[in-house]
Parts: C-alpha cells; structure tokens; sequence
C-alpha cells in the first residue's frame, strides 16, 4: 500500500513508487504461492533461477522439493560435463647434467670450448588425453604419448569406452596401436562389493611383432578403518609380480607401506608425508626403497604456489642410480616433470646442491616473482570488488532514499496517531558503524538516517525487529559493506526519552519491559 503508484501524485515520486512497487510484487508472488515459497525457504533466490521447476508436481512437501532441486542440479550438471572434454596432459623433460660432477678432464683439453659443463636433454616424453561423454551412462576417452630417449623413440593412442553399469561398478574397453609394440586390445572392470571393499579386474592382449603378449591382473582393496585402506594386486604377464600395500592417509599426514614379490623385480617400500595445516599447503615427505634392483632413498617437498599451480622438489638417492633431483610443476589438469640426473656416484657435492639449490631458488623466485605477482592479483580483485560493491551500494542508496521519501505521508499519520495516545516515537535512529573515542584517528565512522524507516514499521506503540540483518528492511542499507554494524535509537514512550543499542543481526523489541515499567511509575 505504501508503495502504490496510485497513492502518489507527484510523476516523480510516483515513477520511484512503481519501481519499489514492482519489487514487492515479484515478492509477493513468490511468497503468496506455497510451491514457489518452498523453494525460497530452502534454497533462496538462486533456487527459483533453476530451469525446469514449471514442470514439477506443485503439491510437494520440503523434502521432495530439496529431492527435486538436486536433480534438476545434476542434470544442469551433466548438460555442462557433455560440453566439456576434460583434457589432462603430461609433458616430462629429463635433462642430464652428470658432466657438473663427473667431468673428464682428458677429452675437454682436445675440445674447444671444453671447459664449460655440457648439459643435454636426453629423454622426453609428452602425453594427452580428452574425454567425450557420449550418454549420462558411456564414456570416450582418446589418450596418446611420444617419447624418446638418447635419439630414439616411439609412440601410441588409445582409445578408450566406459559404461557405468550401476551405482556400485562399471567396465571399459580399449583399444590401443603403437609403432613399437603394436595393437593392443584391453577390458577393465570395477566393482564395489561391500560398502568397505571395492575389485579391479583387467585382461588384454598386444600384438606385438614377436607374438601375442597376454597379460592379466586383479586387484583388491579394503577399508581397515576411517583413515586407512589395504591393497592386494596380482599381476601376470610380461613383469608378473604379487603386491600387498598398506596406506593410511589423514588430515595431517600420509603413510605407505608396500611390499613386491615378482620377476624381475622385488622390493620394500616405506614412504611417509606430513601435511602442513597452513595457507598454501605445504607437504614434505621422505621414502626408502630396497630391492633386487639396489636401494633408493627420497626426500621432498610440496607447496601450493597460486590457486591452481603447485610446485614439488625431490631429491633421489640411490644405488647404482646415483643422485637426481626431480622438479614437478602441476597447474589445474597438465602437469610437467624436469627429472635432472646429476651424477651417477654417491657425491656429498651432488646431494648438497640438489638440496640446498632448489630451496635457494625457490626463495628467490618466491619473493622477487611470486609475492608480487599475488599481491597485483588480489588488489585487482580488490578494486574490482569495491566497484561492484559501490555500484550496488549507489543502487541500495538510491531505492533506500525512494523508499524514504515515499514514507514521509505515513509516517505523518503515524506520529500522530502515536502522540495522541503517548505512544512510541522514535526520534532519532542511525544504522551502521561507528567509532568509538578510543578508535584509530583515521577511523571514520559510516552511518546513515533511518529515523523514519523505524517509525514507519512502529505499529500500536510497538517496534520488532528479527534477528535478521537490518540492511533488508525498507528505507535501510549497507552503508560498510563487510564491516561489523550496529543500530543505535532514541525514542520516547509515555514522554520519557530512552537510547537503546544492538548488534546489526540482534532481535529488538520496543519499548523494553524495563522502559515500560519506568514510564508507568
């Protein structure tokens, strides 16, 4: 009633008064409707942007509304994911640099330039995959890989399709051709059979140019609790081993234990990582590995260095591998390895700088590169949050300061009605923050007049506000968006004045009981 462009005969009060009135309209509808009012109680104004909400049974209860809302989520979800291929890519560049710790002497006083380290790359390998969802069911996925190492390499696709038979497994099929190894054809099949214990089983056969080359494998896994998970694999073929594994992974650290009985190759692997509860989740971890093949010692690190990247350092030490240090970069879905040999012996020297040289470096790049380039990102999210926020403050002012003016006749009729009766007048009322004596100088306070928004919702000497924040009612808003606010009134019942203040999100009914109490006497 307030708002009605008909109660205004002003043009421009009474356009302002149809701009307010079309709002409290579309409320209106919503809240009048008990279908579209249960979609707004549990899922607010973004539930009511679903599409599909015109062509489901009305007379439905919260829970089978909350039911409906997720499936048309899903489906807008998987509308979403058949647009998306998924690619996820692998580029690995090893790089020898032996020739820093042992050089030869002889042959670089017959060479020219001979004095200088020689560094060479001498393997890389790239491989990229996408993924094509044919139905909500099937799957395609196209993969390939190059490598070469020392000057000669090869290649291979694959492609693979998946179905998901039920909740509890699914199968795929793959066909694969190189041009070392040949055509490949291959079935995997996962299967859930308990709550607690999942199966993998996976068969194929290459045709290679000495033959077909079977292979077999199956693997089980178990959960032995919450945090921890048990591994049996049996693997037939070409490398034909028997593997058991225990994992244990918790918020704050990760711990393998794995032990590998095959031909050629047996061993026993004890890996362990901690996990840094901090901003850029950090994680160092160490791991010992023995076997027929000799032993290998790593330690490392991890750190998160943006929002999508994160970076990792390991050193390897190991005989008769000798001493590399891996550096390992992954950004969202690709990843990129940079696996440096630096000398096949056990050099103090070699383990020394493969250590202290990436921290070094990482220091370095991290302050000179990292920090700054952060530090623009966020003031430039910043800047651009305070834009929207000023936009959208200009707009509430506005709407406030139209929702004012067009009070003014109401509450008239209001005071008056309130002063005949010595009733509650609010005289004055100010929303948002303020600043106390012993706050910072360059503190300013940011507050806004709401005297007559309060007035207006005074109804038989009454005043209630709800929990929720003040910056919603008519003629309020955010004046310091993202700062803490409070409501501050000075108000008269039965003629005697009183001040009241409250947090932003706190009840407030007036007059007090004790107000009311004072006044009487």
């Amino acid at each position: 009633m307030l708002y009605h462009p008909d109660k205004h005969r002003d043009p421009e009060l009474k356009r302002q008064a149809e701009q307010l009135f079309n709002q409290v309209h579309q409320a209106y509808e919503v809240l009048s409707d008990a279908h579209s009012r249960a979609i707004y109680d549990i899922f607010g104004k973004k539930g009511l942007e679903v599409e599909g909400w015109e062509v489901v049974e009305r007379k439905r209860t919260p829970a089978e509304i909350r039911e409906e809302y997720e499936r048309l989520q899903r489906e807008k979800e998987e509308r979403r994911l058949q647009q998306r291929t998924n690619p996820k890519g692998t580029i690995s560049v090893g790089v020898d640099a032996t020739d820093l710790f042992d050089r030869y002497d002889d042959d670089f006083e017959e060479m020219p330039g001979g004095g200088f380290p020689h560094i060479e790359i001498n393997r890389m390998h790239i491989s990229q995959s996408i993924e094509a969802p044919l139905t909500n069911t099937d799957t395609a996925m196209l993969s390939g890989s190059l490598s070469t190492h020392n000057g000669s390499g090869g290649g291979n696709i694959n492609v693979t399709v998946r179905r998901v038979t039920s909740a509890k497994g699914w199968g795929e099929v793959e066909f694969g051709a190189g041009d070392t190894l040949g055509p490949l054809i291959g079935l995997k099949v996962f299967r859930n059979v308990t709550p607690q214990c999942f199966l993998t089983a996976q068969c194929g056969v290459q045709f290679s140019p000495r033959g077909l080359r079977p292979s077999c494998s199956l693997m089980t896994a178990r959960h032995l609790d919450q945090n921890t998970m048990g591994y049996l694999q049996w693997r037939w073929g070409p490398n034909s081993a028997m593997t058991t594994s225990l994992v244990r992974d918790t918020k704050s650290s990760h711990f393998t234990l794995a032990l590998q009985l095959g031909v050629p190759h047996s061993y026993l692997m004890m890996s362990y990582q901690y996990k840094f509860q901090d901003e850029d989740q950090t994680k160092v971890k160490g791991s010992v590995k023995t076997g027929w093949f000799g032993t290998v010692v790593e330690y490392g690190a991890e750190r998160k260095i943006s929002r999508h990247s994160v970076l990792s350092a390991t050193v390897s030490i190991g005989v008769p591998q000798g001493v590399t240090l891996k550096i390992k970069l992954s950004r969202a879905s690709q990843t990129y390895l940079f696996p440096v040999h630096l000398t096949d012996q056990l050099l103090p020297s070699a383990v020394f700088y493969a250590t202290v040289g990436p921290l070094l470096a990482y220091v370095a790049v991290h302050r000179l590169i990292i920090i700054p380039y952060t530090k623009a990102q966020k003031e430039q999210e910043l800047e651009l949050q305070r834009k929207s926020s000023a936009t959208d403050i200009a707009k509430k002012k506005q709407e406030a300061e139209t929702a004012v003016l067009l009070m003014q006749e109401s509450v008239r009729r209001i005071i008056e009605a309130e002063e005949s009766k010595m009733g509650l007048i609010i005289l004055n009322g100010w929303y948002g923050k303020f600043v106390s004596d012993t706050s910072q100088k360059q503190e300013k306070a940011k507050v806004i007049d709401v005297t007559v928004p309060l007035q207006c919702l005074v109804k038989d000497s009454k005043l209630i506000l709800t929990e929720a924040s003040k910056a919603g009612l008519p003629g309020f808003y955010d004046p310091c968006v993202g700062e803490e606010k409070s409501l501050k009134l000075l108000y008269q019942f039965r003629g005697v004045m009183h001040q009241v203040i409250s947090a932003d999100t706190e009840p407030l009914r007036i007059p007090k009981q004790s107000h009311r109490t004072e006044s009487e006497s």
